[in-house]
């Protein structure tokens, strides 16, 4: 078995992807024509938008994400995590936490999203 991709439940799919596009630098897959479910190529795993309309009409209950009471968050590791926040926040994130070093060593900083999904923006675990 091979992890696929995760789906994240958002208002607008096409400006998600462009958002994601803008403040972290990656690159769309695909938007379906009917726009309510897009792919960013982010490495091994697709990185996936579903619209909370397309999730309704499909009998589900999607919630709205909340940077200020997660029940998730999806982490980017860059070298650089002050200029990957700078990049975030002048793309449209909001600042949550500023970048800390933290006592294992790794650099941990956060942004929401336009959705309010929390990103955590931090450099690679040591020995990963």
């Amino acid at each position: 078995m091979q992890f696929g991709y995760t789906i994240l439940y958002v208002e607008d799919v096409t400006q998600t992807i462009a958002f994601y596009e803008a403040a972290f630098g990656f690159q769309r897959r695909f938007i379906h024509e009917a726009g309510d479910f897009g792919e960013l190529e982010t490495g091994a795993t697709a990185l996936a938008f579903s619209s909370l309309r397309l999730m309704t009409e499909l009998g589900k209950n999607p919630q709205r994400a909340s940077a200020s009471a997660p029940s998730f968050e999806i982490a980017f590791t860059t070298a650089d995590v002050p200029a990957a926040v700078q990049r975030a926040v002048a793309a449209g994130a909001r600042l949550v936490q500023a970048p800390e070093k933290m006592p294992w060593g790794q650099t941990v900083a956060y942004v929401a999203d336009l959705n309010g999904v929390l990103v955590e923006l931090c450099t690679p675990v040591a020995g990963a």
